[in-house]
């Protein structure tokens, strides 16, 4: 295997936004695969993943490469050499691998793999976090889980298309998938692919969206014609799931703080051909007055420390901090306080988060059922879902009936 130039030139630059700059790994690598138009898909699948895997187990490489933060450019190039040679890569005779202690390096790498912060690559505070919330044997499998990379799945677009239909169609450009029994909506590629670029994407036959977070719209159980309000809709990926549900009946409220995510949910509305979908920017606490009582269905899919999606996110391990998440507990409290008005007797709530700690999920559906708010409600069931377990995202799910 060889290693050319420009490609661990452009890895490198990204690394060193990624590291030093504070800039997330998604928009470095979408960046870093326009740099040149002649790169085939080897080229391209290189780059993408050689920046993901080492932002992965940055910790392990640089304790390999007896580096520190912040790191220099040396220091960068040093943690790719650890990357390569545990790669199996033979490396080329380049001014920055002089140095470079191979067989240092396979040594250290076993050494330090008995230690779990190191092996899975973790910062100290996290994993007494995990280990504090989940126990030691469920934290170890569940930390394992979200170091692998994570599958591409597809949500079919049942307003435009089947799933028998889609697979055909993609079948023929020669995108191999799988049908998951469990997830009536997903389809999961056999081989990583960009499938941004095929007709059917821009024709909004499909979406891509984790197993585990297709299954938050279906447990909200909406039916056509309903009122249904997403009270943190972003982009809107389980807003559209929801619209397809509704068959495009009905009204679905989609609410944000942010206004820029309301922008991209409208563009993906349109190519998804939903038309039921009223966005609303969260501006004042009118907003959500004026829909007290008034949903059959609401949706709190609450901020969260994200825990569930690392194999997604593995920069947020460098990103995360403890403060952070005690913050976002309390704000998971107010909007579960506060959104929950929105749902009338006899409708359902929906609280759902993309993280496994207890602490952000079971906890706080206890601590909101024994408030004033939470008496209006009744506890119906809860799914709670391990990357472990699953195999897709660890996510968190939990209905609650309001009482007539």
């Amino acid at each position: 295997m060889r290693l050319h130039r420009n490609l661990v030139f452009t890895t490198i630059d990204s690394l060193m936004a990624i590291f030093n700059e504070g800039q997330y790994a998604d928009k470095v690598v979408a960046l870093a695969l326009k740099k040149d138009k002649r790169w085939g898909s080897h080229d391209r699948k290189f780059v993408a993943e050689t920046i993901y895997e080492i932002v992965r187990w940055k910790r392990l490489y640089a304790e390999i490469a007896e580096v520190k933060e912040p790191y220099d450019r040396d220091n960068i190039w040093r943690m790719f050499a650890v990357w390569a040679v545990l790669r199996g890569y033979t490396l080329p005779d380049w001014k920055y691998f002089e140095t470079t202690p191979v067989r240092k390096i396979k040594g250290r790498f076993d050494e330090l793999s008995k230690d779990r912060r190191f092996r899975e690559s973790i910062p100290d505070w996290m994993d007494e976090l995990g280990v504090k919330e989940l126990g030691e044997e469920v934290w170890t499998k569940e930390l394992a889980a979200q170091n692998e990379q994570a599958k591409v799945i597809l949500r079919v677009n049942t307003l435009k298309t089947t799933r028998e239909k889609l697979r055909a169609i993609l079948m023929d450009l020669d995108i191999d998938t799988e049908m998951p029994k469990e997830y009536p909506d997903a389809l999961i590629l056999k081989e990583r692919a960009n499938v941004f670029l095929t007709d059917a994407f821009k024709e909004g036959l499909f979406e891509v969206q984790d197993a585990s977070s297709q299954l938050v719209a279906r447990f909200l159980d909406v039916k056509p014609g309903m009122r249904v309000v997403d009270t943190c809709a972003g982009a809107g990926g389980k807003t559209l799931h929801i619209a397809s549900l509704m068959e495009n009946k009905g009204q679905l409220i989609a609410m944000d703080l942010y206004e820029s995510k309301l922008k991209q949910l409208k563009l993906r509305a349109k190519r998804n051909g939903a038309f039921n979908i009223e966005p609303r920017v969260i501006e004042n606490t009118k907003v959500i007055k004026k829909l007290y009582e008034k949903a059959d269905r609401v949706l709190i899919d609450a901020p969260c420390s994200g825990l569930g999606v690392l194999k997604r996110n593995p920069d947020s391990k460098w990103k995360l901090q403890p403060e952070f998440i005690d913050n976002i507990k309390k704000v998971q409290a107010e909007v579960l306080e506060s959104y929950s008005k929105i749902v009338k007797p006899g409708g359902k709530l929906v609280y759902a988060t993309c993280s496994v700690l207890p602490s952000e999920n079971q906890e706080q559906i206890k601590k909101f059922l024994s408030s004033e708010s939470g008496k209006n409600f009744t506890f119906v069931k809860d799914v709670k879902v391990l990357a472990s377990e699953s195999g897709f995202d660890g996510f968190y799910m939990a209905l609650l009936d309001r009482k007539i």
